[in-house]
Formats: C-alpha cells, structure tokens, sequence
C-alpha cells in the first residue's frame, strides 16, 4: 500500500531564503559584498543603475533568465565561479517568468489585433510551430525553465494568503469547458464562486472557458451585489460559445472594463495586504495545450503552465478546502478520480469536501458517486464516505465548504 510522501517532498510554500526574484533583494544582498550560492531568477540587470558586479563573490550563484547589459558581463561571471542560463531568444515567453499572469498580460495585443494578436494566442501559435506536447530539446528546456517560474511565482503569490487563512481555504471548482455563458449551470457555478469568495475561499479553477470562467467571475465580482453578478452574465451571454474566439474574449473586456472602477458598496471585509486579488477572482491554473480555448480573464492571478500533467496537480495539490465538481465528460471524471487517490492515499494530507453540483447527472447521467462512496470508506485513513456531497443549490453548496 503506498503511503503519503514526508511533507517537505509536496510543501510548495516555504519561503527559499536562496532565491532572488526581485531587483530590490538583489541590490541588497549585492551591497553586503556576496551573492555566492544562491540563485537570482529572472531579472533585468541590463537597466539603470546597471549593478556592479566585478567585485561581488559568484562562487555558486546560478544567474537564470537573467539580461545582463553585455556578454562579457555574463562571461566573467562564468569565470569566477557562477553558472549563467541566459533568456532564451526567440521566444515570446520568458523563459523564467517572476510573477503570475494577469488578464491584461494574456489579452495584450487583443484591441490592436483581436484574439489572433493577443499574447495568449500568440504563445499558443508559437507552441503549435514547435512540436506542441512534444517539442523539441531547445523548446522544452525554455518551457521547463517557464513553468518552474510559474511554480515559484504561484508559491510567492498564495503564501501571504496562505498564511493568514490557512490551507483548508482553498477550494477548486471543476466542470465542463463548454457550458455556455448564461445557461443554468453557468449561473449556478457563478453563484458558487461569488459566495465563496465572500466567505473568505480561494477560488481555484482550471483557467478555462465554461464553468470555470463563471467561478472566476463570480469571484471577481465578490463586492458586488447579486444583481451585478446577474447583470455581468447576461452581458457575457450575448457571446455564450467559446469557439467564436473574437465576440468571447471582447464580451469578457467590456465586463472587466464595466466593473474595473470598484464596487458600489464596501468589500465584505478587508483583505490581507497583497491578497486582493484572491477576492478579486481567485487563482485561474490554465495550459497551453489547451490554448484553442479563450483565456479566462476573470480570475485575478493566472498560473498558465505548458505542461498539463503539472497545471493539473497543481489545482488538486492546493485545494485542501475541498472541491466543487460541476457536470462535464470525460476531463472532469478524470479530475474526480485523480482528486480521489490523492484523498484515498492522504497523499497532501486531509481533504475537504467533495462537493457534486448537479445530483441527476452525477448518479444517473454519470454514476461516478456509487463508484467513489466506497473507495472512499475503505481509504486506510478510515472511512472518508462522508465527504462526498450532492446537491443542486450553489448556496447549499457553499454552506458545505465554508462550515
């Protein structure tokens, strides 16, 4: 029987004392003389004031993804003892990104150039043209330097809320990609999302079209009244199918653009300094491999990774608060049952709830419950039966998770 890895092997939120991600830190631990054995991600020390680093000591420092004002800068680190990976050219990713997406980093270009010129799709074309899943060497080494930025940054991104709600906060929402915008389920899920976040959850979804663009933006618009929420639908609904790239994408601006002022009432209760955009949102973990789908650009940090197997362990591993399983085929059931051998095995510790939105269609349509219910009593963690839940109110649904 396979039993949990050690809790440093899967912990993903420890605070590296040996990483340097921001010009700030890096100009500090620079003024004290020494930068040997540490790493420093991502920066730009080609921009004034261009550091001095001929008399730091580089014995073990790993420079990635870093721009340096000249070559030679690079090659006399290399001579006294650094290891430097330089940006990748020609690339329209960075090959060691330091933050999290936004939805203005993956709509940039879309008002000049509509969705074929946006950002996003631009690295899709650009993952499409280099062997897709299966790229080549030099492609692969830039994408896995990318997506372990992304690790990194969506470590630094959830760790402030992490630490004041703690890890049972966080709950993932999961669903079919092609719900269309105004239909029933796409407001259950949107009111799902809303009361979540209002209740202080982190809002996690798979950063795709259908249900998870409505648990977004339920969560984007947690300050809202109700009514907004129901008005932002109806607006999206005149672009309900995803696969009209164009009118899909220009509809979710014009929310974004309608609601960007703030609201109109207080926010239910102040947020923690530098997690607003937990209540803002929540967190959206989308891949490329799926980039034929518009970006989802209501959650308010995006981890976009191209490795998919990564993306999703990642929503599984974060969402110890529980998970919402709204109807979709066979990428959801997959989810279900990925989700329930980590819970079954304790592979990241305790679970929440299993939360199944629909009760028809979870034990009639697709009778994943009578298969679930008692694999999870016979877990070796004692009988885990309780945890799974079925109903067909997204209010009911938040009272589960949030008691």
């Amino acid at each position: 029987m396979p039993t949990p890895p050690p809790a440093d092997v899967i912990e993903p939120h420890a605070t590296r004392t040996d990483e340097i991600e921001t010009r700030t830190e890096f100009d500090r631990r620079l003024a004290e003389g020494t930068l040997a054995g540490v790493t420093v991600q991502g920066l730009r020390l080609d921009l004034d004031p261009v550091p001095d680093l001929r008399g730091a000591e580089v014995a073990g420092t790993l420079f990635v993804g870093c721009r340096f004002a000249d070559r030679e800068v690079g090659a006399d680190l290399v001579r006294r003892g650094a290891n430097v990976v330089p940006p990748f050219s020609g690339l329209p990713y960075p090959t060691q990104p330091s933050h999290l997406y936004t939805a203005d980093d993956l709509a940039a270009g879309f008002a000049e150039g509509g969705f074929a010129g946006m950002y996003d799709t631009r690295v899709y074309a650009h993952f499409r043209a280099h062997g897709g899943a299966l790229p080549d060497v030099r492609e692969a080494l830039g994408q896995r330097l990318h997506d372990h930025g992304v690790d990194n940054a969506l470590a630094d991104a959830t760790r402030a809320w992490l630490a004041v709600h703690g890890p049972q906060s966080v709950v993932g929402v999961m669903g079919g990609h092609a719900v269309p915008r105004g239909s029933a389920a796409y407001r259950m899920a949107a009111v799902l999302g809303w009361e979540l976040a209002r209740a202080d959850r982190l809002v996690v979804t798979g950063g795709g079209p259908g249900v998870m663009e409505a648990a977004n933006l339920g969560a984007f618009l947690a300050a809202w009244p109700a009514e907004d929420l129901t008005a932002a639908i109806d607006l999206l609904a005149t672009a309900p199918d995803f696969t009209d790239h164009d009118r899909y994408t220009a509809a979710a601006l014009r929310v974004r653009a309608r609601y960007a002022a703030g609201p109109s009432l207080p926010t239910p209760r102040p947020a923690a300094p530098g997690t607003e955009w937990a209540r803002s949102g929540g967190l959206a973990i989308p891949t490329w491999l799926y980039g034929h789908e518009p970006a989802n650009l209501f959650a308010g940090r995006i981890a976009k990774y191209f490795s998919n197997a990564i993306r999703e362990d990642t929503i599984l591993r974060l969402a110890r608060g529980g998970i919402v399983f709204a109807p979709g085929r066979a990428g959801t059931v997959q989810e279900v049952f990925q989700a329930a051998t980590k819970t079954f095995y304790g592979t990241d510790g305790a679970s929440g709830a299993y939360v199944f939105l629909d009760r028809t269609y979870w034990t009639t349509e697709l009778p994943v419950e009578s298969l679930l219910r008692p694999l999870f009593a016979a877990s070796p963690f004692g009988d885990l039966s309780a945890t799974i839940h079925l109903t067909d109110d997204a209010r009911e649904a938040a009272r589960i998770l949030t008691a």
